[in-house]
């Protein structure tokens, strides 16, 4: 009898009764890939305009990025597009190097999704998608929450109708709500309309499509009515520029916020992918699904698009709607680009639309639970959730640099809460039992050697000292080192020394140190009593 081979990879991501012929796309793929491009068209819309974009662009980073995303996702669910916190990010970046909505600002956003892709791509490509966890809890929780107040404010005199002036983001949203006069009743009207259809239709079904209703809503009050607000506009008929000619000299600018990006970025199209696997009981890759996101973002870039990721919202109804492979990522793609040639019948759409869209999408991020929750866990994680906050706040639109100084300031508390390594000691007849706790590494491992003069100084009459090694977590190189320097320093001072408990883990590292035929590792099994001289140990057993 023969064993059973394996299933391919790509089999293993799908349910087991999901698995449709991998040439074509099963009813329940078409289904669910219209279904979301008719949420997908509007989104993309506003999310250009939340990107500093004028709002067809949305329509170019909606086409080309999901249908090659499909190609090499893991996840049968994933959809990929224009997504809030990526078009945010998207302007944090731009905004200070172009004028916004511009020829120039738009080249440079095609660069920066390039400059995303190579990134994801590299990660997935090396499988080191573990880098992604360099975002720990604490900084996304605090830049998440900072985020979807900035994304909310910044549409907030959009939807409100009100010509708000220039400035910072939080100025001009409370510029807008202050001056209750400026609002234009319409486009409060239809705001709110919105907002309930996005939010309130869910509970009426999951699938109840509220951005296309709103949409339809707008374009014919907007054809019908006297509406004096600001419109849509003009989409360009065809197909984008297809071209890499790109400002390539501004990539040393956009290095910073282009690896943000990719990483924070993915953190979403990670949740999604690992939760829906989850659900399946099946199996999914970080690095497939970074080389996806990476390649579709070089796909958005040499279509005049923008930085893109993967949306839960999107995710959700795909497959809600029955998709059953990564054919419906793609479907959604064609939808978008067969919606390209009539996409002008969106023109008369109001823009208190799609700022409403914009804020129905990231309000329920709008909770700062989280960040108060943490104060019951741990201090230092509370203080880089709300250091991370309040610099995301502060340093807008260039968030980017929040989350950099987020993750320093996590790596940092990580060392200093690392950095010491606690030694006890006990002193029985001669014999200096020292016992190191923690991670024995190339920042802590200077405390073993002040450790050890501490505690001679303490007991001068001690002859032997015995190394208890059965609580260290880790011990790398320069750690092994040290442990080797403690060593030597005692045998100098005329100590006897011996291993108590090498860890297992740790035995590879140092009988390379040490050598692997050396009598302290020989003699590291035994009891304490045994470990130490023959002499001594006789004594201490009582048979001296």
């Amino acid at each position: 009898m023969t064993a059973r081979q394996p299933p391919p990879e790509d089999e293993l991501t799908a349910p087991a009764d999901a698995r449709p012929h991998p040439l074509r796309p099963s009813a329940g793929d078409v289904v669910a890939g219209l279904s979301v491009s008719l949420v997908l068209i509007p989104q993309c819309l506003a999310y250009a305009e939340l990107a500093g974009l004028p709002p067809y662009y949305g329509l170019y980073a909606a086409m080309l990025p999901p249908i090659a995303a499909a190609v090499f996702a893991s996840s049968p669910y994933l959809q990929t597009g224009p997504v809030a916190m990526t078009s945010l990010l998207t302007f944090g970046a731009l905004a200070p190097l172009a004028v916004r909505g511009g020829a120039e600002y738009a080249a440079l956003a095609a660069l920066l999704a390039l400059v995303v892709g190579v990134v994801r791509l590299v990660v997935g490509s090396l499988r080191v998608g573990w880098i992604s966890y360099l975002m720990s809890h604490p900084v996304l929780i605090g830049f998440t929450a900072a985020a979807a107040l900035l994304i909310v404010a910044s549409q907030l005199p959009t939807a409100l109708g009100a010509a708000a002036p220039d400035g910072r983001i939080l100025v001009r949203a409370a510029w807008a709500i202050t001056h209750i006069g400026q609002w234009d009743p319409a486009s409060v009207v239809l705001s709110a309309i919105t907002v309930a259809l996005v939010l309130w239709g869910r509970r009426l079904h999951a699938l109840f499509p509220g951005v296309f209703v709103a949409v339809l809503i707008g374009i014919l009050y907007s054809v019908l009515s006297d509406y004096a607000g600001p419109r849509l506009g003009t989409i360009p008929a065809g197909l984008p520029p297809f071209s890499i000619a790109v400002p390539w000299g501004s990539v040393p600018d956009l290095l910073v916020p282009g690896a943000v990006i990719a990483l924070v970025g993915f953190a979403e199209a990670a949740a999604i992918s690992r939760a829906f696997a989850t659900q399946d009981r099946s199996l999914w890759s970080p690095n497939r699904e970074f080389v996806s996101q990476g390649v579709a973002n070089l796909a958005s870039g040499i279509s005049a698009g923008f930085p893109v990721g993967g949306s839960f919202s999107r995710s959700s109804i795909n497959r809600l709607a029955g998709a059953r492979s990564r054919w419906s990522g793609a479907i959604t793609g064609l939808g978008v680009l067969a919606f390209m040639p009539v996409a002008g019948v969106v023109a008369p759409l109001p823009k208190a639309i799609l700022g409403a869209i914009v804020i129905a999408a990231v309000v329920k991020l709008l909770d700062p639970r989280p960040l108060f929750a943490s104060i019951r866990h741990s201090y230092p994680q509370t203080a880089i959730a709300w250091t991370t906050f309040a610099l995301t706040l502060l340093l807008a639109p260039r968030i980017d640099r929040a989350v950099v100084i987020g993750v320093i300031l996590a790596v940092m508390i990580h060392l200093w809460r690392e950095l010491p390594v606690l030694v006890k000691s006990r002193y029985e007849d001669g014999i200096l039992y020292m016992i190191p706790q923690g991670v024995l590494f190339f920042a802590s491992a200077p405390g073993l050697n002040q450790a050890l003069t501490e505690h001679l100084s303490a007991h001068p009459d001690a002859d032997r000292l015995a190394i208890d090694l059965r609580q260290l977590g880790r011990v790398d190189y320069p750690g092994a080192l040290a442990l080797k320097q403690v060593v030597e320093d005692a045998l100098v001072v005329g100590l006897e020394v011996e291993f108590v408990g090498v860890p297992q883990h740790a035995r590879r590292i140092l009988g390379r140190v040490f050598g692997t035929d050396s009598p302290l590792l020989r003699r590291a099994d035994r009891t304490p009593f045994e470990t130490v001289a023959p002499s001594v140990a006789r004594r201490l057993s009582g048979k001296e």
